[in-house]
């Protein structure tokens, strides 16, 4: 296995800052780009805010920098340790050929020097991992928060225009309903068809206000996740466009592979394997014994200065002195087994190994059973009989062949059909976003970070 490169915090954070993170979506609904009125948002601009202000996509940033600080934490068993001490105090007391009372003050410096230590190769290896797992998590926010804001756009598209067409066609009922009262008052139909047609009419406001408060609820979500400031005056944002579908023809066995490459999640539990392993070895490497080396160095200004403890003068400070000397610490009762603090790291590592076997195995099944989907709502647009039956009826009511009623009718069964069609387009933008989302297609790494990642 290669070894994990040393990754670059400034760097890596640029990338996200300066929008390096390229979006690839397969967006069938950006016909509403362009210029919109004042509130109005694109889906292009919902992801711009989100990226920028998003709560979670910030927070997982923060986690980034800090996790760059604990690589220092774990690098530091490498470097040396150099200190300085200057005690100072007053000699006194009376010795063969001395006498009297003496102030003093030296300088004393350490310098410790690891010079084997077996967990010294895993602990660099766990800080660029825990780096690298980091910026992992960013990219797992990054997609979550964009595959929400793209939900409550559709969802907000969808709501409206169910509403609209509500409308229509409650006004098309209430239109029938006050021809059945012609009817009825004039002695052509009995007051059944004229209740049925009534209640019929009334029976949509409920729905309308379900679209509306729908509508309103998918507002307010695009403002949570696009990280607006959602007090008591503030506007929610108004999605600009319409729903369009465009078909999809995905290859099942190219596209299975390209998602277990890139996606973002299955790159995070393959790092979460190798940041297990490394915590097992750094537990593991008491087994081994460490060596340290020091060096010790006093400097005292003038001479005469007792060691604590000694009895002659030749065991007195000199003016300087440097002592060198190496030790070794070995852990021979415990070297992490004993305590359970090995089997505890193996036991982690184990959980995230079946835990990526399970979501790279899991990938074929998704994109087959959306796959599958996509399928079976495309099939369910090539029904428009209902359509062309409005415009023939409409071409006899002209020329005066069928009734005002037999017209209206039809049109109700045509608004029928269209907020069929809207649920099958609605169901389908939702489909190709689920799509995006298990290939990985919300965005790439930049080429600094895919170095960075072997």
């Amino acid at each position: 296995m290669k070894a994990v490169r040393q990754t670059n915090f400034a760097a890596s954070s640029r990338w996200i800052l300066r929008k390096r993170i390229y979006l690839k979506l397969l967006l069938p609904i950006l016909g509403a780009c362009g210029v919109g009125t004042a509130g109005a948002v694109t889906l292009d601009k919902v992801f711009q805010a989100t990226l920028d202000k998003n709560p979670a996509i910030q927070e997982a940033k923060a986690n980034l920098e800090q996790a760059t600080g604990q690589r220092l934490v774990l690098r530091s068993v490498i470097w040396p340790n150099v200190s300085l001490a200057v005690p100072a105090g007053v000699q006194a007391g009376h010795r063969s050929g001395e006498s009297g009372v003496k102030g003093f003050a030296l300088a004393r410096g350490f310098f410790t020097q690891t010079l084997f230590n077996a967990a010294v190769p895993p602990s660099l290896r766990r800080g660029d991992v825990g780096v690298l797992i980091a910026q992992q998590q960013l990219n797992v926010a990054v997609v979550e928060q964009l595959h929400q804001a793209r939900l409550a756009f559709y969802a907000a598209l969808y709501n409206r225009s169910l509403q609209s067409l509500r409308e229509e066609q409650r006004q098309r009922l209430e239109e029938n309903a006050t021809t059945q009262k012609s009817r009825y008052e004039a002695g052509l139909t009995d007051r059944s068809a004229l209740t049925s047609a009534t209640v019929q009419a009334r029976e949509l406001d409920s729905q309308i206000e379900s679209a509306r408060r729908a509508y309103e609820e998918a507002q307010l979500q695009l403002a949570q996740v696009m990280g607006r400031d959602l007090g008591q005056n503030a506007a929610l944002p108004e999605p600009e466009g319409d729903l369009k579908i465009a078909p999809v023809n995905p290859d099942l066995d190219s596209e299975t592979a390209a998602a277990l490459e890139r996606r973002a999640d299955l790159k995070l539990a393959r790092l979460m394997i190798r940041a297990a392993n490394e915590d097992q070895r750094i537990i593991e490497a008491d087994y081994y014994p460490a060596v340290v080396g020091n060096v010790t160095g006093n400097y005292i200004p003038i001479s005469g200065i007792h060691r604590a403890g000694s009895t002659s003068k030749t065991q007195d400070f000199i003016s300087s002195e440097i002592i060198e000397r190496a030790g070794y610490t070995w852990h021979v009762i415990d070297n992490g087994k004993v305590g359970g603090a090995t089997l505890r790291a193996r036991a982690t590592r184990e959980v995230n190994e079946l835990t990526c076997r399970k979501l790279e195995a899991n990938v074929r099944r998704e994109l087959l059973g959306i796959g599958n989907s996509l399928r079976a709502i495309e099939s369910r647009e090539g029904s428009l009989a209902a359509a062309e039956s409005a415009r023939a009826v409409q071409q006899n009511v002209a020329q005066g062949l069928v009734s005002q009623l037999e017209y209206r009718v039809t049109q109700n069964a045509l608004l029928e059909t269209r907020s069929g069609l809207l649920d099958a387009i609605y169901q389908h933008n939702l489909a190709v976003a689920e799509w995006d989302r298990a290939t990985g297609r919300y965005f790439q790494f930049s080429e600094d970070t895919a170095q960075n990642v072997h």
